[in-house]
């Protein structure tokens, strides 16, 4: 028994009472940035009860199974090693490293120092026999009612009562994710052999990288209320029966918040993942990278653009500095401002600039001004249909050195954005880090779905549409009364 009058006797009462002195106190060589600790912080909640259910997401080898699925449940056995933990993953082998992990860190000295009243069996054993089970697939503690046990999905855990079921990397790849088939089988599988061996005070832990947006984080998010906290106290108000849920991007592209005050284009764990090679990434395919990555799953099913074009250096020779502007229908509809240029010989449109937002237009117009100054934009065509008239003269005052005209779109929008759409994704080019500079545009306009009735919103794609027929096609633009 360490004495509590020493240094080490501190550290071992500190150890006790929050787990990230716990995780550096078993494992001392593990290396803590911010996002960790808070990471840490909003575990330990959920090893002492205070948190029911949560969702966390995070990209690969940034240490969320570390933390969730290694270190926790040897925590929370050494809290109380009469709670009974599951951990399920994509496959049995997969779950039981998780448990031999488990048993390395609990048969450790420093894990005994800490709680020398969670001990295992002193040797395997496979059946119970007189003895406490202690194998890859289940352990149980000594002289208490506490076990660890693990099940591939798919696999039962029939007549055992769970108090903390932990979901770690339900699915194991792209392929995977994107199975319908798949995804059913683990859905059915998390709701009729985990949620039936949970009791009232059960607790749930679900921490993966996403593939899709129908797997199994993105329908207790239609089903079921999931509040995504943006700060430490959020988490004093979360109702009862309420999932929490944090998302740690590998690159920031949302606002800075308390939990996570990182700028635009950051990357999370710079020493071990730099920019320049989740940039690389990235490249290789944006959807795969915003599931993987960026905990922002993109299902490629029924949308209706593909993979978009990207550029690195503009064209030498500019011939045009245009813009198009789609004014916003309704009160909570987006204004969508695209400048753009056109190169000799070249029939693609290069986008250098976005304004996609839902402020009103007392503050767009001055937004919008200050665009087209920074891009020495020479045409700009604003769509007059509600509003936009009034919008673009105000706008005309702001740059009166500037040409803007303002027309009437007459057109149908969902036949036009539909007709169109190829045209868009072929000959409309985004620079390479789009994703990071408008991230609500690049999220519209990737999650688009081919069936109209199925989108909210259509503002985006309206202004790409009417790029597209203005510059690319516009011999075959149809609706289109210009007026000066």
């Amino acid at each position: 028994m360490v004495s509590v009058d020493t240094i080490e006797g501190i550290k071992v009462a500190l150890a006790k009472q929050k787990f990230v002195n716990y995780a550096k106190y078993v494992k001392p060589k593990l290396k803590l940035k911010k996002f960790h600790r808070d990471y840490y912080h909003i575990l330990d909640l959920f090893a002492h009860g205070l948190i029911k259910k949560l969702i966390v997401t995070m990209a690969p080898q940034h240490g969320k199974s570390e933390g969730s699925s290694r270190l926790l449940p040897t925590y929370i056995l050494g809290l109380n090693p009469n709670k009974r933990i599951a951990i399920g993953s994509y496959s049995a082998s997969l779950a039981q490293d998780f448990n031999r992990d488990c048993q390395r860190i609990i048969t450790s000295e420093p894990y005994q120092d800490l709680f020398p009243d969670t001990i295992l069996n002193s040797s395997n054993v496979v059946t119970l026999a007189n003895n406490y089970l202690r194998n890859s697939n289940v352990f149980e503690c000594v002289d208490a009612d506490g076990s660890l046990r693990t099940v591939g999905r798919g696999g039962g855990i029939t007549g055992k009562t769970v108090d903390i079921a932990i979901l770690d990397d339900v699915y194991k790849d792209y392929k995977e994710g994107n199975s319908p088939v798949i995804r059913e089988a683990a859905w059915n599988w998390y709701v009729s052999a985990i949620k039936t061996r949970l009791h009232n005070n059960s607790q749930v832990l679900i921490v993966f990288t996403r593939w899709n947006e129908d797997d199994i984080i993105g329908r207790l998010e239609k089903t079921e209320q999931v509040i995504t906290i943006t700060s430490m106290d959020q988490l004093k108000d979360i109702p009862e029966a309420a999932w929490v849920k944090i998302n740690f991007e590998a690159i920031k592209v949302s606002e800075p918040t308390d939990l996570d005050p990182r700028k635009k284009g950051e990357a999370l764990w710079p020493e071990m993942h730099n920019l320049q090679g989740l940039l690389a990434q990235q490249a290789l395919d944006n959807f795969q990278f915003d599931c993987l990555y960026q905990g922002n799953p993109v299902s490629k099913e029924g949308q209706l653009y593909g993979d978009f074009q990207t550029y690195d250096n503009l064209p030498k020779i500019i011939i045009k500095r245009g813009n198009y502007t789609d004014t916003a229908d309704e009160g909570e509809d987006y204004l969508c401002s695209i400048c753009y240029v056109k190169a000799s010989g070249d029939k693609n449109v290069y986008v250098t600039d976005v304004l996609f937002t839902q402020e009103p237009m007392e503050k767009t117009e001055g937004y919008m001004a200050t665009m087209l100054n920074r891009n020495d934009t020479r045409d700009t065509m604003i769509e007059s249909n509600n509003g936009g008239k009034g919008f673009a003269r105000a706008i005309r005052v702001k740059c009166p050195k500037r040409t803007i005209r303002w027309f009437h779109q007459a057109g149908n929008k969902e036949s036009r954005i539909l007709t169109y759409s190829s045209t868009v994704v072929n000959n409309i080019i985004f620079p390479s880090d789009w994703a990071i500079r408008w991230p609500a545009f690049y999220k519209h306009v990737t999650t688009y779905k081919r069936m109209f009735a199925a989108n909210k919103f259509n503002d985006a794609e309206d202004c790409l549409t009417g790029i597209a027929e203005k510059e690319v096609l516009p011999a075959k633009s149809k609706g289109i009364k210009r007026k000066n």
